[in-house]
């Protein structure tokens, strides 16, 4: 079944396939709602969301509002009349003049299994958070934060191996599919919504800095999940020799024996370094560092850096150093 007029909703690359998606099953996208473009990079080049660049690739106009609450933004979207709303990992709120606009609704494609991990980093958050399970919910929009009612839901696990990467691509495709089979259904009336339990909600707040840092102090096991939680963006740091030192990916501790003892060694302590990478004290054990980025420097294989790093056994990341001053 086609719809008369459809307007798409999102940002990043997660929405991407799923954009795609409606334009291969002809829907009719009369027009695309992404984030304005952002300075990235070094140079801090303004840039495009991958969701503009696909839809201008089909001929699709575009609609930037920095704030889709704006009364212009709305005026915009109200004028075109859309019959069907659909979003996925927009990153704005939408207005009540916009949720009550079209007459088949505004549904969304949340990344998690709700009503638990509402909010714009459910993915990032259930790695964290070291969750074997997610999913994906297609669900209708509501005034609240991801609160409304649930249309169809789909699991995915997640693995050791995975990271938020890895879980982006997993779940979009899903997502993707899953909406796929529901738009008939949901065109045709015989979706059965169903409201969300709020007594078993958590929240997947936006990742802030304070989230990136590592605290060296926690479980080998927490660390690990943050570090893969926050690969390949935005990543999670430390510092060496007062600097950021980003790492990027680590793994669980491998059975040999330190050059260092552990039992003598502070939480953030380098016990040695070898082709396995940089192992590292926790507040539980140890973990090795496979992936790094220096300060001033692009990421790297943390065995390639052992080699010729002039870290020493013994520094201890986190720590800043206190530098005296010359006479």
């Amino acid at each position: 079944m086609t719809i008369l007029k459809l307007i798409f909703m999102g940002t990043p690359e997660f929405a991407v396939p799923i954009l795609q998606m409606l334009l291969n099953e002809q829907y009719d996208v009369i027009a695309v709602v992404t984030q304005p473009d952002r300075p990235k990079g070094r140079k801090r080049i303004l840039t495009p969301s991958p969701v503009k660049e696909e839809a201008l690739k089909q001929g699709i106009p575009v609609i930037q509002p920095e704030k889709l609450r704006d009364s212009e933004a709305v005026a915009r979207i109200v004028a075109l009349q859309p019959d069907l709303i659909v979003t996925a990992a927009y990153g704005q709120i939408l207005p009540k003049a916009i949720l009550e606009l079209p007459k088949h609704g505004c549904i969304n494609v949340h990344g998690s299994l709700l009503p638990r991990y509402r909010g714009g980093a459910p993915i990032q958050r259930a790695i964290m958070n070291g969750e074997e399970l997610t999913g994906v919910t297609i669900m209708y929009m509501a005034a609240g934060l991801d609160t409304g009612d649930m249309i169809r839901k789909a699991e995915v696990k997640i693995t050791n191996e995975d990271n938020t990467g890895t879980m982006f691509t997993k779940l979009s495709q899903t997502g993707t599919e899953l909406l796929r089979t529901t738009l008939p259904d949901l065109l045709a009336g015989r979706i059965q919504a169903v409201p969300q339990d709020d007594s078993l909600a958590t929240l997947a707040p936006n990742i802030s800095r304070e989230d990136e840092q590592i605290v060296w102090s926690r479980s080998a096991n927490e660390l690990f999940n943050q570090i893969r939680g926050l690969s390949p963006w935005p990543g999670a740091f430390t510092s060496w020799n007062n600097d950021n030192f980003k790492i990027w990916a680590s793994n669980k501790p491998i059975h040999q024996q330190s050059m260092l003892s552990p039992k003598e060694a502070i939480p953030g302590t380098v016990l040695q370094m070898n082709d396995h990478g940089i192992e590292v004290m926790t507040g539980d054990g140890t973990l090795w560092l496979t992936e790094i980025q220096p300060a001033g420097k692009k990421a790297m294989n943390a065995a390639q850096f052992s080699l010729g790093a002039t870290m020493i056994l013994g520094t201890v990341l986190g720590q800043q150093i206190v530098k005296e001053d010359a006479d």
